[in-house]
């Protein structure tokens, strides 16, 4: 057996520890909880965790929790055409099957180019169009894709960011086009640009620009999509690239706090737009800190919203989240245990309290998903609804003297990160930063151009990589239970070469048949907005009717914004 060295916010720095005794985050546990030493929390129950539906929300944001309604079942999807993602969409809705139609939801995914705002004709598109997501380059692509889909009925979730302002505005024109009223659609758009700069890497412009737009969009939706979530601040890329559940959940909430205070220094009202943020956190294989990591998350944002931004509406007190299975921790090794990772992860987001799941499919690391081992994925979900009783009771491991103690840990190291992170700027918001502050004010954007969150992911990488080359942490299947012989192929999804030639050819033909003029005055239109730090998203929906390409618009913007390409941290 070997010893590590933990360090971190609230860790014992440098001392030699068991890693069988510390959670894949480093967090020190007890052989056995009990009641002679019960955590503060449990002495202080009405304060710090309350019944369910009330502050702080520990419990969950809703009295019945799943006792009056499920949570999304939502899936992945996106490859190809739009032609080829549409297909999948009508699949998934077909095999969910559900009653209620409130219960489902679509979730796309976007091929590399679009990610980062190429047309599919752009040199740098070249063999990945359709490969990772579904190819969107024009108005035209956004109804084919939700073509026949009643998306004033089903939730369509967007996972973009750094062009997010144009696709939204496709897909509004293109809802405007089917007659379809903005205040009827529901859905989210990811939108959260600050992580990018913090794991993902799929930025275009500089941040304090990126986070403008990110405003804009908040703006736009408080004023127009009353049912629209605006913007959905992901821990999950943050975890994927290796950080540790209290990293996860500090640096997202934190950056959930800097999109908040840049929508007060545009002078909005918090209760207007706050009740449409919401979150997205991984569920890793931590059983029991991925329970405790979402619990801490509505304890956390509730007392921020209420007693840092004097939010008075209860609602803009909700950290409503959606939760997805760890794309990280599956295994190209013996993928049908896969199945099994996803399982216990989902029933972590579930007893967590999460308000909507997705499931990774079992062959992810290999390819795209199959039809086959999406609709294993989705039946993982509606198993763990109807057939192991855990929505019978609202919060069943609450009052745990080990949960309520981790929920604790996880709290106390998340707000360490907080506080580190506040302090690379004006320090904790006052009301009166409203009218003395500029955004260049403010911690995460500072941290970014510091290579702060990158520093820190990666030493917390390290160490849990260190771990399992060492066997002090057993992957089954790779460092552990390994089957040499194992030769038991599963389908794989690939996309053929053929769609980005047909994509190109698209593309072609809509620019050959559109209205010229039409399309350099709305483009000049969006440069001139972007000049005058207007509100974009008027004149980008106008754009996307004037069939501009999400490319063009996405360029006119960097030639007044320019393009990132990292500090000199980086």
């Amino acid at each position: 057996m070997s010893t590590t060295t933990i360090s971190g916010p609230g860790l014992n720095n440098d001392t030699p520890i068991d890693p069988h005794n510390v959670t894949i985050s480093g967090i020190v546990l007890d052989a056995l909880y009990a009641p002679s030493n019960p955590p503060e929390s449990l002495a202080n129950f009405e304060r710090d965790i309350n019944d369910p539906g009330s502050f702080p929300y520990t419990r969950g944001l809703y009295p019945q929790g799943y006792r009056s309604r499920l949570w999304t079942m939502r899936q992945f999807a996106g490859f190809g055409s739009a032609d080829d993602t549409n297909q999948r969409f009508k699949y998934l809705l077909k095999a969910a099957n559900t009653k209620s139609k409130a219960n489902t939801g679509l979730s796309t995914a976007f091929d590399l180019p679009t990610l980062m705002g190429r047309d599919s004709d752009d040199v740098l598109s070249t063999g990945e169009v359709g490969k990772c997501g579904v190819a969107i380059d024009t108005i035209e692509d956004m109804h084919r894709l939700y073509a026949d889909i009643p998306i004033d009925q089903v939730t369509v979730s967007q996972t973009i960011n750094g062009p997010a302002c144009v696709i939204w505005a496709m897909y509004l024109a293109m809802a405007k086009q089917r007659d379809i009223g903005w205040d009827t659609l529901g859905g989210t758009l990811q939108n959260d640009i600050l992580k990018e700069f913090h794991a993902q890497n799929e930025f275009i412009y500089p941040p304090e620009a990126s986070v403008k737009l990110v405003v804009d969009t908040i703006e736009f939706q408080s004023q127009h999509l009353p049912k629209w979530n605006s913007v959905s601040i992901s821990g999950y890329h943050i975890r994927e690239a290796g950080s540790s559940a209290p990293q996860e959940l500090a640096f997202t909430l934190r950056d959930g706090m800097e999109y908040v205070e840049a929508c007060l220094l545009r002078g909005l009202d918090i209760d207007e737009f706050a009740p449409r943020l919401s979150f997205f956190f991984n569920a890793h294989n931590e059983f029991f800190e991925e329970i405790c990591k979402l619990r801490a998350a509505r304890r956390i944002w509730s007392r921020m919203m209420r007693d840092r931004y004097g939010a008075k509406n209860e609602r803009s007190w909700y950290m409503k989240t959606h939760v997805q299975t760890a794309g990280c921790s599956l295994t190209e090794q013996q993928p049908l245990n896969n199945i099994v990772r996803v399982a216990y992860q989902a029933m972590a987001g579930v007893l967590g309290g999460c308000q909507s799941l997705h499931t990774d499919s079992m062959d992810e690391t290999l390819g795209l998903p199959t039809e086959q081992a999406v609709t294993v994925a989705l039946r993982t979900q509606q198993i763990l609804a109807h057939e192991t009783g855990v929505t019978r009771t609202v919060d069943p491991l609450g009052g745990s003297w080990f949960i309520e103690e981790l929920t604790d840990k996880i709290e106390a190291e998340a707000l360490q990160y907080i506080e580190e992170i506040d302090n690379m700027g004006r320090g904790p918001w006052k009301p009166e930063h409203a009218t003395t502050s500029t955004l260049d004010d403010g911690g995460c954007v500072g941290g970014i151009h510091k290579g702060y969150f990158r520093r820190q992911i990666a030493e917390a990488s390290y160490r849990f990589s260190e771990e399992c080359e060492a066997g002090d942490r057993i992957i089954v299947g790779v460092n552990e239970y390994v089957d040499e012989s194992e030769d038991r192929p599963i389908d794989i999804l690939t996309i053929p070469d053929s769609v980005e030639t047909t994509q190109v050819e698209r593309l072609k033909a809509f620019k050959d048949k559109r209205d010229q003029s039409e399309v350099q005055a709305a483009l000049t239109r969006i440069r001139e907005d972007a000049r005058d730090n207007k509100n974009v998203m008027p004149a980008l929906v106008d754009g996307a009717l004037a069939n501009c390409t999400l490319g063009e618009m996405v360029q006119a913007m960097a030639d007044i914004y320019g393009r990132y390409t990292g500090g000199p941290e980086w």
